[in-house]
């Protein structure tokens, strides 16, 4: 009997990608020094060989954007089914944390969208109009939204947006990684920080990705099960499983009630597969709700669920980056450039200049963990905190978490909003790509409105520097 192997063997060369990606890590200075994850490493090993070996023998890139996609929403599951901190008002620096990921959404939106009119009107006029959306699908959301909803973009007549949202997907790993090194290095040469703090970064295994022999390990996950009756992992796991498949059912759902609506509704109803992550979270959000009122959450364990969202994106990152075709890449190599070099610039002035002012402590610490979630994901966010603070002793790493809820539900109107340039595309009404301008510009407004609100008087003083050092108080202060 011929069984299927496809999800088995694409697994298992991801896999033989990042053990070597894990070993490069551990013996190259280079990579150390600018802490590349294992999994950026894993995939630009692996692209050159799904572009050029293996669809000789096969083995196709195609099948790696359906990996990329599932494992997005399970990551998000995950992260949404972990217990949600009680606070019945956030304080300053949990809404700072959302303001300022908010406004890069606009600001990066922004920047996209008016550079693609100018390309549009200049070299590049077969240009798609929803090309410049997938810089910050790329950057501040991740490799599996850009995937996901460019691959969406497909009803509309686009059929380069995925491996396009990816390629920005890529570049932004490396923003992340090297603008994150120099951001810290910067930022101590300029006394931002206290020069103690770059000790940290000689720690072996923050260097390396892997702890020494023999230091004693931090705890992963804890056991909520008797192993007799289940495996803990499996407990977990199961929840996870049952959410995604209730995220199917109900996406099925609205698909049926929306063709009442006729051509339109069957329309839209395509366009949500291409956002099923946000519907993914939703229902386990709400199972996470269900089992608290039946005093069944404690068989949840956060430190587990954390685990397997880390397991997802290291493997949706190695594998969203493997799945960049280099012909399409090349393609638009151009303006792809020209609004990463941009967007990269203004993420580096514009992120420490809010931070300096929004936040009343651990202002630096907070600025590298929001700069690597704005070019990369939460993961090389942490990455980058975990070089200053490793053992996650200041509260950053926790308000960060909170704040990712509030951004979460303020986020959805802007993803749902990023097809009206497509919807410009394929009918060629200018007026849906006004609109798609005009959604960047309301972010930015409103969330500079929310910012002014939470830094008072802070929210412009010394307005000319990026960083507003006060230098009365201590530098992490």
């Amino acid at each position: 009997m011929a069984f299927n192997w496809t999800f088995y063997i694409h697994a298992g060369i991801i896999a033989a990608g990042l053990i070597i990606a894990m070993f490069l890590r551990f013996r190259i200075k280079f990579l150390q020094k600018f802490l590349i994850p294992n999994s950026i490493i894993a995939g630009f090993l692996l692209m050159p060989l799904y572009n050029f070996v293996f669809p000789k023998i096969g083995f196709n890139q195609e099948y790696l954007g359906e990996i990329a996609y599932h494992l997005l929403s399970i990551s998000f599951i995950a992260l949404s089914l972990r217990a949600m901190k009680r606070s019945r008002r956030a304080n300053r620096n949990r809404q700072g944390h959302a303001v300022v990921l908010l406004n890069q959404y606009g600001v990066q939106a922004f920047v996209g969208i008016i550079l693609t009119w100018i390309f549009m009107n200049t070299f590049k006029p077969d240009l798609f109009h929803s090309f410049g959306f997938l810089f910050p699908l790329g950057f501040a959301l991740g490799p599996g939204q850009a995937f996901a909803i460019g691959e969406g973009w497909r009803v509309f007549g686009i059929t380069d947006a995925g491996t396009v949202g990816l390629t920005f997907a890529a570049l932004g790993f490396i923003m992340a990684s090297f603008g994150g090194v120099f951001l810290i290095h910067y930022g101590i040469r300029h006394k931002w920080i206290s020069p103690e703090y770059m000790n940290k970064i000689r720690q072996t295994d923050v260097k390396t990705g892997i702890f020494p022999r023999g230091v004693k390990l931090p705890v992963g996950s804890f056991q909520t099960t008797q192993t007799e009756a289940m495996d803990s992992l499996t407990a977990n796991v199961i929840f996870i499983l049952l959410c995604y498949v209730l995220s199917y059912f109900f996406l099925k759902a609205i698909g049926w009630l929306l063709a009442f609506a006729g051509p339109l509704g069957v329309e839209l109803a395509t366009n949500l597969w291409g956002i099923s992550f946000i519907f993914a979270a939703l229902v386990a959000l709400l199972v996470r709700r269900i089992m608290d009122g039946l005093r069944i959450d404690h068989i949840l364990d956060d430190r587990t669920l954390s685990r397997v969202s880390g397991l997802s994106v290291d493997i949706m990152v190695t594998s969203s980056i493997a799945a960049i075709s280099l012909v399409v890449a090349y393609k638009y190599w151009l303006p792809i450039l020209i609004v990463t070099v941009i967007g990269t610039i203004l993420i580096l002035i514009l992120v420490p200049w809010m931070c300096s002012r929004v936040f009343s402590n651990n202002r630096f610490l907070r600025t590298i963990i929001i700069f690597g979630a704005v070019t990369g994901t939460l993961t090389t966010g942490l990455a980058l905190l975990r070089v200053l603070d490793p053992e996650f002793e200041t509260p950053v790493a926790s308000d960060y978490s909170y704040a990712s809820g509030i951004t979460f539900a303020a986020a959805i109107p802007f993803i749902l909003a990023i097809n009206f340039p497509a919807k410009a595309f394929q009918t060629g009404d200018m007026r849906w790509f006004a609109a798609g301008i005009a959604v960047a510009l309301g972010y930015i407004i409103f969330t500079m409105i929310w910012y002014m609100l939470l830094a008072k008087k802070k929210s412009f003083a010394r307005g000319s520097q990026v960083w507003a050092l006060d230098r009365k108080k201590n530098f992490i202060n």
